[in-house]
C-alpha cells in the first residue's frame, strides 16, 4: 500500500486573558520573582476565567486553527484532542469540541500528558498516510490552575492554561509532515507526576480533600533528571529515523517545562540558542498545550517558514515521551508578520 503525505495547513492558539505573574505570587506564598525565575525561567503564565473550560479552550483554538486552513468545521474527518484535564472524567472533552464546532465526525482524546499534542499528531499522520483520513484537526489544551495547591511553592508556580491547535491534510507533496518519531512510557516513574485523587483507583472523599491528594503533586528533581536526558535521547532517534542529523534542524520546540531543561538540552544537542523556540517565560508550563503554542507562535511570526524541519520534543506525566521530526510542506500560510515585512521591503 502507497502512503500518503500529511501537510500542515492551519494552526491557531488561545491562551486566557488573565495574567499572572510571579509578583502576584509573591502576595499569596512565600516565594519571590527572582526565586521562580532563577529555577524555571517562568515570569508570568495565564490562568483561565471562571466561565472558561478546557472544551472552551480547546474549541476557541481549533477555530483559529480551520480559519487558517481556510476549512470549515464539516470537512474534518476526525478530531483529536490531547489534555489531561479534562472537563469530566466522561464524557471526552473531544466530543464537546466536536459539538461546538458544528463537525460532523469521530473524536476523541488523548490522555498522555505533556506528551499528548505530539502523540496527536503521530495519530493524525497515520490516519492520513493510511487513507482513511484526508483531514485531522490535532488540539493540545489544558486547563491546570485547577488542580494547582497554592500552599505548594515548588510546584502552583510552574504551570498555566492554554491551548494550541493544527489542521493536516493529505498532500501530494513528497517529503512533507512527519519524516520520523519516537514514542516511549516508563510507567515506573508514574508517581513523579501525579493527580493522587479523582480517578477510579482513589475516588475523591473528604479525607482525600483535606489531604490536598486533588491536586497534582510532582517531584522537580526526579523529573528534571528524567527531562535532561530524554529530550536529547528521543531527539537523535527520531532524527535516526527520518535520516537526519542535527545540522538538518531548522528550529526545536521542546516541551515548554522549563527554561534550564531546556537549554541543558540544546547544549547537550550542540543546537544554538537561535535554532530554539521558548516562550515558557510567558506561559509557564501548559502541558499537552505547550508545543501547539509553541509552534503556531513561531508560525505566526514566520519564524518557521516553508520547507523547514522541525524537531517537536516532549516529555511529561506517565513517564511519557515523544519525538517528531516534521518538515512544513511549501503551502504553509506566511506568518502575518512575515507578511507584512515582506510587503514593507518591496
Amino acid at each position: 500500500m502507497k502512503l500518503r503525505h500529511a501537510t500542515l495547513t492551519g494552526w491557531g492558539l488561545y491562551v486566557p486573558e488573565r495574567v499572572v505573574t510571579n509578583d502576584d505570587f509573591a502576595r499569596m506564598i512565600d516565594t519571590s520573582d527572582e526565586w521562580i525565575r532563577a529555577r524555571s525561567g517562568i515570569r508570568e503564565r495565564r490562568f483561565v476565567a471562571d466561565d472558561e473550560t478546557t472544551a472552551t479552550l480547546s474549541t476557541a483554538a481549533a477555530r483559529a486553527a480551520l480559519a487558517k486552513a481556510g476549512l470549515e468545521a464539516a470537512d474534518l474527518d476526525l478530531i483529536i484532542v490531547a489534555t489531561s484535564s479534562p472537563d469530566y472524567p466522561t464524557p471526552p472533552v473531544s466530543s464537546q469540541v466536536q459539538h461546538a464546532l458544528g463537525a460532523r465526525c469521530g473524536a476523541f482524546q488523548q490522555t498522555v500528558g505533556c506528551a499528548g499534542f505530539l502523540y496527536g499528531l503521530i495519530t493524525a499522520q497515520q490516519f492520513i498516510a493510511t487513507g482513511v483520513c484526508d483531514t485531522v484537526l490535532v488540539v493540545g489544551a489544558e486547563l491546570i490552575s485547577r488542580w494547582l495547591n497554592f500552599e505548594d511553592r515548588a510546584t502552583c508556580v510552574l504551570f498555566g492554561d492554554g491551548a494550541g491547535a493544527v489542521v493536516l491534510q493529505a498532500s501530494d507533496e513528497a517529503g512533507v509532515g512527519v519524516q520520523g518519531f519516537v514514542l516511549g512510557s516508563d510507567g515506573s516513574g508514574a508517581e513523579h507526576i501525579i493527580v493522587p485523587s479523582g480517578g477510579v483507583a482513589r475516588p475523591p472523599t473528604q479525607e482525600t480533600l483535606e489531604d490536598g491528594l486533588n491536586f497534582i503533586h510532582m517531584n522537580g528533581r526526579e523529573v528534571f533528571k528524567f527531562a535532561t536526558r530524554i529530550l536529547v535521547e528521543s531527539l537523535q532517534e527520531a532524527l535516526d529515523e527520518a535520516g537526519l542529523t542535527m545540522d538538518d534542524i531548522d528550529l526545536f520546540i521542546p516541551h515548554q517545562a522549563n527554561a534550564r531543561i531546556i537549554e541543558y538540552a540544546a547544549k547537550k544537542a550542540e543546537l544554538p540558542m537561535e535554532k530554539v523556540v521558548m516562550n515558557v517565560d510567558r506561559y509557564g508550563n501548559t502541558s499537552a498545550a505547550s508545543i501547539p503554542l509553541a509552534l503556531a507562535e513561531v508560525l505566526d511570526a514566520g519564524r518557521a517558514r516553508p520547507g523547514d524541519t522541525l524537531a517537536l520534543v516532549a516529555f511529561g506525566a506517565g513517564l511519557t515521551w515523544a519525538a517528531c521530526i516534521f518538515r512544513l510542506g511549501q503551502n504553509v500560510p506566511v506568518g502575518a508578520e512575515s507578511a507584512i515585512a515582506a510587503e514593507t521591503a518591496a
